[in-house]
């Protein structure tokens, strides 16, 4: 089977400008291509795992990759699929994020001279004069084609600003000078982006007279309808130091029954063969899977090491021992106790991530959902004490959320 035939079994693309010029590229490794990543966090996320393996996955098929590295367009904010503006962020902290990706990609991108190549738009864009900008490709776009691009339908509820108006006039230049520059002939994206995409491949055909191609790629989500990639309103990042490899793993081995099928075709590497094996499981049988999708996930992001580390610490719990060596341990900060040596446990949630604010903390406890060494917490205000904490304690948030505390 080959690169574009197994991207289709997986179920991974949704919309082509030319499936027959795209299948013969990709599928004989002519594809020079590219993805754009903005720079809106110091960490990708489970959101953006999907690109990144698209990415490899072509490369491992020929084909070359161009990351990029929004450096430029997250200074204009992406409207697509948002119902308010984009927080805006400053130079200083847009740069010190481009660097965290650079980072990141690297674990799953072979760059190097003939492999993949990454570049920052800043340092095109940035430089940009705005008269010129307007007379070069200005005259290329339609305000009201742009009106109608499902990418701003949903900011027009809520009042769309110039400055994100600006966006798919950007992301298309940024297609024309990769293709000029680089010879790149395709870009990929979520399948949101397809009216952006599309403003790009006109704009080359318009100002160069010649053909690109454009691939979005299915958006990853539940069953509800609801993306994936997020957990207690949080996103699931890429970076241990805010998502540990145990509560990756515990998001992916948290699935939904109907999803996980889904994520080890979207998400994995694992043979099409494989996976219709476990495709052939149902009920509590099912959780075999979704322990295979959770350690195959969390070693490919975080490496094998810390994927067997978390699949002990997860047996070790819903197992019942509730004690393993690996479970994911938070130290509690003796300036968190108060003069009598105490802490709310509603704090502690907070502090363990278990919860993004005290009143949400506080919520969970009325409604009979936080446990202290299997004991049920009752009220609200409950509290430990530095004895408690002294050889650590392990905190159920329902069934299936466990981190242990200890004093520092």
């Amino acid at each position: 089977m080959k690169i574009y035939e197994e991207l289709q079994a997986r179920g991974l693309i949704a919309q082509v400008t030319d499936e027959p010029e795209i299948r013969e590229l990709i599928n004989e490794g002519k594809a020079t291509f590219y993805i754009g990543f903005d720079c809106t966090a110091d960490s990708l996320t489970a959101g953006h795992f999907m690109a990144l393996t698209m990415m490899k996955r072509l490369q491992m098929a020929g084909n070359r990759p161009v990351a990029l590295i929004g450096g430029g367009t997250t200074m204009i904010g992406d409207p697509s699929g948002r119902t308010d503006m984009r927080k805006m962020l400053t130079r200083e902290d847009i740069d010190h994020n481009a660097q965290c990706f650079k980072r990141q990609m690297e674990k799953f991108i072979d760059f190097g001279e003939g492999k993949a190549i990454m570049v920052n738009n800043a340092d095109w864009l940035l430089n940009l004069n705005y008269v010129d900008l307007l007379r070069e490709v200005g005259a290329c776009f339609s305000v009201n084609n742009m009106l109608r691009a499902e990418c701003y339908k949903q900011r027009m509820e809520k009042g769309l600003s110039f400055l994100e108006f600006n966006y798919m006039i950007m992301q298309s230049y940024d297609f024309y000078h990769l293709f000029k520059n680089y010879n790149c002939n395709m870009q990929f994206g979520g399948d949101d982006q397809w009216s952006n995409m599309l403003g790009g491949t006109e704009l080359v055909r318009k100002k160069l007279g010649k053909d690109a191609y454009a691939m979005t790629i299915t958006l990853l989500t539940d069953s509800h309808g609801n993306k994936m990639g997020k957990t207690a309103g949080n996103a699931v990042w890429l970076d241990p130091e805010k998502t540990s490899p145990y509560d990756f793993f515990q998001y992916w081995r948290n699935v939904g029954d109907p999803d996980v099928i889904k994520c080890m075709k979207m998400l994995t590497f694992m043979p099409l063969e494989e996976i219709a094996e476990y495709e052939k499981l149902e009920g509590g049988e099912l959780n075999r899977a979704k322990e295979k999708l959770a350690f195959e996930m969390t070693k490919l992001v975080h490496g094998e090491e810390e994927a067997s580390k978390a699949l002990e610490a997860a047996k070790s719990v819903f197992g019942g021992a509730g004690e393993g060596a690996n479970m994911p341990t938070v130290e509690v900060p003796a300036s968190a106790l108060t003069a009598d040596g105490t802490v709310q446990v509603a704090e502690l949630l907070v502090l363990g991530a278990m919860a993004p604010s005290k009143g949400e903390a506080k919520r969970l406890i009325q409604q009979g959902g936080i446990f202290c060494a299997d004991n049920k917490i009752e009220r609200f205000d409950a509290v430990l004490t530095a004895d408690d904490l002294k050889d650590g304690i392990v905190i159920r948030k329902g069934k299936k959320t466990y981190k242990k505390f200890i004093l520092a």
